[in-house]
This record gives structure tokens, sequence and C-alpha cells, in this order.
């Protein structure tokens, strides 16, 4: 009995469901990619635990015992990165961000792709701030789509790298967290560091989309504000 409220039957027929009229090859490309994504989200999942093991003073290897691997792979593998403080959900509008350059078949994750991720996270703050403004998900998206660069020739497998300006950005939305005063990195302050991030792909998309980044800082502070309040009572 799988611990997960799915199973293969289930992805099967989800993709036959929303593919009703792809080909087996299409089918293929398709499987591999939310494959990657289960898989990303998967290692998301063990990353959360141990951090949780570390702040409860497990050692490395009692780490490595638990995953089956030595005190030095677990290292390696699940030391603080440069996501540590980011969000669940902000780590998941991440991984959108890689499957969505695959599906354009990119090789690379540029600025628009991380729109297009926090986009893919409807539970995010990002998402409500950029779709109450807009009052449409499908004006963002045409938006983005007319912004990417035309589809690669191939598939991509293994490691997509992160163009220099989505770098800056992940950076900026650390940066974005500190000045207003937060312990974690949430999908608004990715949002933020979008368009802050004045030269980006991103940026421009937000820009024509009717945004500002003071008028983003002061929504980001004043939504977070109303839920900090709400939660206290």
């Amino acid at each position: 009995m799988s611990p997960l409220d799915i199973s293969l039957a289930d992805l099967i027929a989800r993709l036959d469901e929303e593919l009703p009229d792809a080909n087996d090859l299409t089918c293929i490309t398709e499987a591999r990619l939310r494959a990657q994504t289960l898989s990303d989200l998967g290692d998301q999942l063990v990353d959360h635990y141990v951090s949780k093991a570390r702040q409860e003073g497990a050692s490395w290897s009692e780490i490595g015992d638990a995953i089956g691997v030595s005190k030095q792979a677990a290292q390696q593998r699940h030391s603080p990165a440069a996501f540590e403080r980011f969000t669940d959900l902000n780590r998941h509008s991440i991984v959108l961000a890689q499957e969505a350059a695959r599906t354009h078949r990119h090789d690379f994750i540029g600025t628009e792709h991380l729109l297009l991720g926090l986009l893919g996270e409807p539970r995010g703050l990002a998402y409500e701030v950029l779709v109450a403004k807009t009052a449409s998900e499908q004006l963002i998206r045409e938006a983005i789509e007319a912004a990417m660069p035309p589809a690669g020739e191939k598939s991509l497998r293994g490691h997509i790298a992160f163009r220099p300006e989505s770098k800056q950005a992940l950076e900026q939305a650390r940066r974005a967290s500190i000045d207003l005063g937060h312990d974690w990195v949430g999908t608004e302050h990715t949002l933020l560091a979008l368009i802050r991030t004045e030269e980006s792909p991103a940026a421009q998309i937000l820009r024509d989309l009717g945004f500002t980044s003071d008028g983003l800082h002061e929504t980001v502070s004043t939504e977070i504000a109303k839920r900090l309040t709400t939660r206290d009572k």
C-alpha cells in the first residue's frame, strides 16, 4: 500500500484526461516532465525533514543512516543551500519554473520562467497579488508566453542552469525578505525581486501589466500585515 494518496493509475488517468488527443510519443515527453517534477518535490520533502532533524540536534551521521547514505553524502546533498529560507510554496514555484523551461525546450531558467512558476502556485501571495491587479490569470500567461524566446529543437535532460539575471533575482528575493524584516523568503519576495531586476524580461512584463516596484512593495507589505494580524487573533 502506498503511503501517498496517489497511484500510478491516478497519474496515467490525469495525463490521459489532460492530453486526450496526444500520441504516445508526446505522452512520453509529458510523462518525463512530470516525473522530474515529482522527483524534485520528493527531494524537497527530504530536505524539509533533514532541516528539522538538524534543528533538533541530529548529526550528519544519523541523518545519513536514516537516508541510507554516508555522512559525507548526506551533508553534500542536504546542507543548507541557496533556498534554505525559501518557503515550500516558493520552492515549488521554482520547480515549476524549471518545468516551464523544459516544456519550452529552453536550456536556461530565465526570469520569465520564474514569473510563470509564481503564476503556477495559486496558494502563494504572489499569485494573489498578480491576479488581483490584472483580474486575469490568462492575461498574465499570455504576456509571459509572448515574451518567451522560441522553443528549442530538442527536449532537455538533467540540470538546467539559471541565467545570471535569474540568480540575481533569487538573491534579490532574499534581500527583499530581510528588508521587510521577515525570516522566510516567500513567493511575494520573489515577485518583488523580479520587478527589481530591472533589465530582466520578467521586470518588463510586470511593467507592461501596470506594476511598479514601489506599488508592489506597498501591496506586499500590506497583505502580509493583514495575514499576520489575522493569524494572531
